[in-house]
């Protein structure tokens, strides 16, 4: 009996102790992320398609410039997993290279888009007045313009050319998604930092003489920007959608880019002849897209305290 009570009193004497700790907004998200499978599962995802990007020598020794015309159109057998092309490239050794570029526009579109929409959406709300009102007539005037028609329209008028390096036609497609793209970031950010102005502590750093800088970097930054890298995360699945649907129009990624949206274009002419050509880099495709939609989903839910 006795040591039922000291259990109880040690354990009555821990909780307050525990409870006191103070906790940010990404520590309770983490919390509540790592009971997640979803998040472990498009997590895994994501570090597959990475690896596979940064280092496709350990998933294929193959070159995947390499063209054997005399083994065009062969279906996937035990030697070549996916097949071959009418033209005798190795898919799977394409389709395994193809996710550099894939996963580099998506990647940097994401980082650019987030870099320009936190600038302006913080620098808009936290001024105010008639900045605030100029920048926002400029980003609806960007946001009004079809995110793919204004793909098409960018890119059509400055075609990539034969001379055009690898990073040439990657970073096109980079500035074009990124052109389009921020808007939508500078809207978020803004009314987040509108939420936190009033707060007591960034109008107390205010009141005791901080510079603008350091009451952005320190104060408004680490509570604004969580819903920003819930959208981002998201936004990084939808670009490289995108970058698929430029490059399946001939008008995105280009030789010497070797990418998943390139090879469904190539495909769909001999979809009939040769189903596979279509299917693995689709494949491939719909599955990254949908491992950073998953990863955005679960990251927004963590975020929210509705939820939880």
């Amino acid at each position: 009996m006795t040591d039922n009570v000291r259990t109880v009193v040690e354990t009555t004497e821990k909780e307050p102790a525990d409870k006191d700790v103070p906790r940010s907004l990404f520590s309770d998200a983490w919390r509540e992320l790592k009971h997640r499978p979803m998040f472990w599962i498009s997590l895994g995802m994501i570090l597959f398609f990475v690896v596979m990007a940064a280092v496709p020598s350990l998933f294929t020794r193959g070159d995947p410039t390499e063209a054997i015309l005399k083994l065009g159109s062969t279906p996937p057998s035990s030697s070549q997993w996916f097949g071959r092309d009418l033209q005798g490239y190795d898919i799977y050794t394409r389709t395994i290279y193809g996710a550099r570029a894939s996963i580099l526009v998506g990647v940097f579109a994401t980082l650019l888009t987030s870099a320009i929409g936190v600038v302006i959406g913080v620098i808009a709300a936290f001024y105010g007045g008639i900045l605030d009102t100029i920048m926002m007539r400029i980003t609806d005037i960007f946001f009004a313009i079809p995110f793919l028609l204004g793909g098409i329209l960018f890119m059509s008028s400055f075609p990539n050319t034969k001379d055009s390096t690898y990073f040439a036609v990657v970073g096109k497609v980079v500035l074009v998604l990124s052109i389009l793209g921020w808007p939508s970031i500078a809207r978020l950010m803004r009314g987040s930092v509108l939420q936190v102005k009033p707060n007591d502590y960034v109008q107390a750093a205010r009141a005791l003489g901080a510079s603008p800088w350091r009451v952005i970097r320190s104060h408004i930054l680490p509570n604004a920007w969580a819903p920003v890298i819930v959208v981002s995360m998201i936004n990084l699945g939808a670009f490289i959608s995108a970058e698929a649907s430029l490059s399946f129009l001939g008008i995105g990624l280009t030789y010497p880019a070797i990418s998943w949206g390139v090879a469904i274009s190539d495909a769909l002419t001999y979809i009939r002849t040769a189903p596979w050509m279509l299917l693995f880099p689709s494949l491939f495709l719909s599955l990254a897209v949908l491992a950073f939609i998953m990863l955005g989903d679960v990251i927004r839910d963590a975020f929210d305290p509705k939820t939880r």
